[in-house]
């Protein structure tokens, strides 16, 4: 593997005849990609806007995909013209947010990349992550899958599988990370000395995670489909259909965990509430049965304390009488409580 060579904010590799070499500038992608004989990938991180419209001007990239590129706030898509293919999607990063960390702080990591698709060469534009903390994607993951097909062998077919496959093992990560934070919510939600303070917060941005989550792994169905619609059209290198289909099927299966998990967790918002009405109605059952008992020995003592003369009055035999009564009042209305489960 040839390492990856930093002019600015470009860095790219090159393959000729099968063999990767040394050399790459980025002021000779549209040279690179005239041979037949070569195969160039370049990859462009937060470009210059007029700098990816000159080179857009060069290749023939469409400029209204050009635009798409670097608007902010571009959602999931792939676009089909005549000489290339467009595509955006989002990497996905997980992160445990601190203890200290501000409330509602995201678990996800979202890293825009948009791709043109060209014949013979891949253009990769990356954007910032707007959510992160200053780590951004690694693309060298997606070079080593391209090596490990085969390089120039299966083409820029192989290139843009690579991406999407690390792309979507990521979507993976992050569902799976989702799920193990909802299963912790599930026990701290039924653990015997109830949830801990801030549940019903955890499980909004839970719940939020997952909205963010849906929006990039759902319309991957729509990007793989599309790009693997295009090689069948064009009739390019039939060994990688097995790993387009395979790649379709996870997207297939992180959409429905996604789709799932989003069930969970709304399950679970509304069982904590349930679980807050039935304790509720716990702590009044047993704050009613105690003020019953309680309403005994006041009411008894209430009605000896009249200021009128009443049998016992002022008597040893009053006294025990009504000391007696209390008590046992008391003590049945606690036992019939009790069995009851009303204490």
């Amino acid at each position: 593997m040839i390492d990856w060579v930093p002019v600015t904010q470009v860095q790219g590799r090159i393959w000729r005849s099968g063999q990767p070499v040394d050399g790459f500038t980025f002021p000779a992608i549209s040279e690179c990609l005239a041979d037949e004989h070569t195969l160039v990938w370049a990859d462009i991180y937060d470009p210059d806007h007029e700098a990816l419209r000159e080179l857009a001007e060069e290749l023939g990239l469409n400029m209204w995909a050009v635009e798409d590129a670097v608007a902010p706030k571009e959602r999931t898509k792939a676009s089909v013209y005549h000489t290339h293919t467009f595509f955006t999607v989002y990497a996905v990063d997980t992160r445990v947010p601190d203890e200290d960390a501000p409330p509602f702080t995201s678990r996800l990591v979202k890293h825009r990349i948009s791709a043109f698709v060209l014949p013979r060469g891949l253009i990769t534009v990356r954007l910032p992550s707007v959510n992160g903390d200053g780590t951004e994607f690694d693309m060298s993951e997606v070079s080593r899958r391209f090596d490990d097909l085969g390089g120039q062998e299966h083409g820029v077919g192989a290139l843009v599988h690579g991406l999407l496959d690390v792309v979507v093992d990521g979507h993976f990560e992050a569902v799976e990370a989702l799920d193990d934070a909802i299963e912790s919510l599930e026990d701290e939600l039924f653990a015997d000395g109830g949830p801990r303070h801030g549940l019903q917060r955890r499980t909004f941005q839970l719940r939020k995670d997952l909205v963010e989550l849906r929006r990039v792994v759902l319309p991957m169905r729509e990007v793989v489909s599309t790009i693997q619609h295009r090689r069948l059209d064009s009739s390019t290198e039939p060994a990688l259909d097995p790993l387009y289909a395979d790649l379709y099927d996870h997207v297939l299966r992180a959409s429905e965990w996604t789709e799932s998990l989003r069930d969970m967790v709304t399950t679970m918002f509304e069982t904590n509430l349930s679980l807050q009405d039935a304790r509720l109605n716990t702590v009044m059952k047993k704050l009613s049965g105690w003020a019953a008992i309680i309403a005994v020995p006041t009411a008894i003592t209430g009605f000896y304390g009249q200021n009128v003369v009443y049998p016992g009055i002022n008597t040893v035999v009053g006294f025990i009488a009504s000391t007696t009564l209390i008590a046992v009042l008391v003590i049945l209305l606690y036992v019939m409580f009790k069995r009851r489960d009303w204490l």
